[in-house]
């Protein structure tokens, strides 16, 4: 308890300070982090840009993803839909088996944001590209 303006009061009833910026900050890193190291990565962000499009089977992804290598889009295949990014659906209608991967309503919710940062590279790609020459020309 606390005497203000000849007024006692509690700590609960108490205007609260703001926290400083950087404790703020501290915290919602704490609860943003485990979401975007399951979004944010490169393969994600990828994979989910090509099922926006269209569902697709695992090869069909790995072509339009030049460079991914087999266990890394598996594993992030795996991930994405522990995460209900994304849903795999067995084909029972072919020989052999197939496999199509669907994006699903959680998954189309970070179009937009995908899509801004596409657009965000397409943009400052060269800008960013630049910066790097400017910092690894000093640097020699």
């Amino acid at each position: 308890m606390s005497l203000d303006d000849g007024v006692l009061s509690t700590k609960a009833n108490m205007p609260r300070r703001p926290k400083p910026v950087s404790v703020e900050a501290l915290l919602d890193v704490e609860k943003a982090r485990p979401v975007l190291e399951q979004i944010a990565n490169k393969w994600s962000v990828l994979i989910l840009t090509v099922l926006c499009t269209r569902p697709s089977r695992f090869n069909e992804i790995m072509r339009r993803l030049e460079g991914i290598t087999h266990k890394a889009l598996s594993e992030s295949l795996k991930r994405l839909e522990r995460n209900g990014l994304i849903r795999r659906e067995v084909l029972t209608t072919t020989t052999p088996v197939g496999v199509e991967y669907t994006i699903t309503a959680l998954g189309r919710s970070l179009q937009q944001p995908f899509e801004a940062l596409y657009a965000w590279s397409m943009a400052y790609g060269p800008e960013l590209e630049r910066a790097q020459e400017e910092y690894d020309r000093q640097r020699d």
